[in-house]
C-alpha cells in the first residue's frame, strides 16, 4: 500500500506535469512495477517537447510485438479498419531543420526503417526543429550509445531522448502483421499467395476459412493491382487440371491477363490450369530446343511451352483435352502470332500420342537418317499422371529403328513422396515401359509441392526397343512402307 501511495504522488508530480489528466490505475501500476523491479528502467519521465497525438500508451521498449494493431483485433471476422488504431511511444531526437540530413546520414543504424512511417515529424511547438524518429529495437533504453552521442555532439545537437507518441493505423501494418492478429494465436496465418493477373490465388487451411473474407480483403488491400482474390475450395480435377474457387474480396472477374518469360497470355482462370511457380521450369525445357525442332506437347493447356517453342522457329503439336484450355490456346497462338506454327488438338493424351505424334514421327524419322537436323520433344506437363501414359510408347511404331540420335525426347512431370523421389519417378516410368532408364535418363527437381511432396521432371530418350515394333519376317514390306502409320485391330487392344 505504501508503494503504491507513493507511485501515485510520484504519477501526480512528474508523469503528467506536461499532460492534463488524472492519474488512472494501470498508469500507477507501470509505476508499482518499475519501482518493485520487475521493469527496470521502463517509466522515464515526459520530456516537455514531447509532442503528443492521442492520450498516452505506455508500450514496453523490449517487446518484439511493438508495431502490432491493437490486440482488440482479435478474432474480428469482417474487416474494421478503425479498430487496428493504437499508439506506441517511440525514441526521438530533437533537432534543428536545417541539420537533419546530416543527423539522418549520421544515424543510419539508429533511424526508423519501417516503411510507410515517416522518419522525420514537425515539432508543433517549434517551427524551426523537427523531431527524428528512432528505432525503439535499436534504441531501446531510450537512450542512445557513446558512438551516436559522439556524432551528435559534432552537429551540436543535444543527444537527450524524447519519447514520441506514434499513431499507428490499418494502413501502417503489414498484411502478416494484421492476420496474426487477428487469427487465433498459435495458429498458422497465410499472407502468401500466387499472383495471376489481377487475381490473387490463396490456398486456405480449414483453420482460416471463418476468416477468409477478412485475409481476402487484407490481401487486396496491401498488393496494388490485386482487385480480385479468390480460395480454392477443392482439389485439382484430374480431368481438366482446374478447380472450384471462391471468390473472398473484389470483382468477380476472372479472365486476365499475365506475362511470362516475356510471352503474354490471357486465360480464364477459373477454367484453366495457371501455374506462376512454372515459369522457371517452362523457359528451361524451352531453352534445349532450336529452330527446326519438333515439340509433341500432349499436355498443353494455354501454350506455356508451345508457344515460346513456336517463337523459337519450332514445329508444334499441341494438345489438351479441356475444351476451355483448348480455346485459350488458341486465342494465345493469335496473340502471340505464332498460330501458323503451332498445330492444335482437343483430344485424350493417349489419342493424341497414338494419333497426330505418331503419325508425324512415321513421317518425319526416316528423314532423319539422310538429314539428321532435326530433334524430337515430347512434353508431357500432368504431374499427377503423366507417368501413367507412358506405356503408349511400347511399341508405338513399327519397322526398323532410326539412329539413336533422332530417338524422341521425353520430359515427364510427376510428383512424389517418396524419401528418394528420383528414384521412385525413374522407377515408375520404367514399369510403365517396360525398361530400364539407366543411364539413359535425367531427373530435375521441379519445386516442393508440399511438405515431404516433390515435382520432378524425368527426361529421357526413348529406347529403341521400347518405341519400335519390329514386323514379322511374312509381313515385310518394300523400305518406302516399312515403318506403319496404323495397325489392326488385334494389336490396337494389345497397344491399349
Amino acid at each position: 500500500l505504501w508503494r503504491l501511495g507513493y507511485c501515485a504522488r510520484l504519477l501526480k508530480t512528474n508523469h503528467f506535469r506536461t499532460a492534463a489528466s488524472n492519474t488512472s490505475f494501470p498508469a500507477v501500476w507501470m509505476l508499482l512495477a518499475q519501482h518493485s523491479g520487475r521493469i527496470p528502467g521502463l517509466f522515464v519521465v515526459v520530456k516537455k517537447n514531447t509532442f503528443f497525438t492521442m492520450p498516452e500508451t505506455v508500450e514496453d521498449k523490449t517487446n518484439p510485438e511493438l508495431y502490432l494493431p491493437h490486440p482488440g483485433v482479435r478474432g474480428m471476422t469482417l474487416l474494421n479498419r478503425e479498430a487496428f488504431k493504437r499508439t506506441v511511444v517511440v525514441p526521438a531526437l530533437k533537432v534543428k531543420k536545417e541539420i537533419v540530413h546530416s543527423v539522418l546520414k549520421s544515424l543510419k543504424q539508429s533511424v526508423l526503417q519501417r516503411p510507410g512511417l515517416k522518419r522525420v515529424v514537425e515539432d508543433p511547438e517549434d517551427e524551426e526543429s523537427r523531431f527524428v524518429i528512432l528505432d525503439p529495437h535499436k534504441v531501446p533504453e531510450f537512450s542512445l550509445g557513446e558512438s551516436e552521442q559522439q556524432v551528435l555532439k559534432q552537429l551540436n545537437v543535444h543527444p537527450e531522448v524524447s519519447r514520441y507518441h506514434l499513431e499507428l493505423t490499418y494502413e501502417n501494418f503489414k498484411s502478416e502483421e494484421i492476420l496474426r492478429a487477428v487469427l487465433p494465436e498459435g495458429q498458422e496465418v497465410t499472407s502468401g499467395f500466387s499472383r495471376v493477373g489481377h487475381i490473387a490465388h490463396l490456398n486456405l487451411r480449414d483453420h482460416q476459412l471463418p476468416y477468409r473474407h477478412l485475409i481476402g480483403q487484407v490481401i487486396m488491400d496491401k498488393n496494388p493491382g490485386i482487385t480480385c482474390v479468390v480460395n480454392k475450395t477443392n482439389i485439382i480435377d484430374s480431368t481438366y487440371r482446374n478447380f472450384e474457387m471462391e471468390v473472398l474480396a473484389g470483382e468477380n472477374n476472372l479472365v486476365t491477363k499475365v506475362k511470362e518469360n516475356n510471352i503474354a497470355y490471357e486465360l480464364d482462370f477459373s477454367k484453366v490450369y495457371w501455374n506462376p511457380r512454372l515459369s522457371t521450369e517452362h523457359g528451361r525445357v524451352v531453352e534445349q530446343l532450336k529452330a527446326g525442332d519438333v515439340l509433341f506437347d500432349v499436355f498443353a493447356g494455354i501454350g506455356p511451352f508451345a508457344i515460346p517453342a513456336a517463337k523459337r522457329k519450332c514445329r508444334v503439336f499441341a494438345n489438351d483435352l479441356n475444351p476451355a484450355s483448348y480455346a485459350w490456346l488458341l486465342h494465345n497462338c493469335k496473340l502471340n502470332k505464332v498460330d501458323t506454327k503451332v498445330k492444335a488438338f482437343n483430344m485424350d493424351g493417349r489419342d493424341f500420342l497414338r494419333g497426330p505424334v505418331r503419325e508425324e514421327l512415321s513421317k518425319e524419322l526416316p528423314l532423319l537418317q539422310e538429314e539428321g537436323k532435326t530433334a524430337f520433344h515430347i512434353v508431357m506437363n500432368l504431374p499427377a499422371l503423366a507417368v501413367e501414359f507412358l506405356d503408349v510408347f511400347r511399341h508405338l511404331l513399327v519397322g526398323e529403328p532410326c539412329s539413336p540420335a533422332g530417338l524422341p525426347t521425353v520430359h515427364c512431370y510427376g510428383f512424389s513422396k517418396h524419401s528418394d523421389p528420383a528414384r521412385d519417378i525413374q522407377e515408375r516410368a520404367e514399369a510403365a515401359l517396360g525398361a530400364s532408364l539407366a543411364g539413359r535418363c535425367s531427373t530435375f527437381l521441379v519445386r516442393n509441392v508440399a511438405p515431404n511432396k516433390e515435382m520432378l521432371c524425368l527426361s529421357f530418350q526413348i529406347p529403341a526397343d521400347v518405341l519400335y515394333k519390329r514386323p514379322c519376317p511374312d509381313e515385310e514390306k518394300p523400305a518406302s512402307k516399312r515403318l506403319c502409320t496404323s495397325q489392326d485391330s488385334s494389336e490396337e487392344k494389345v497397344l491399349s
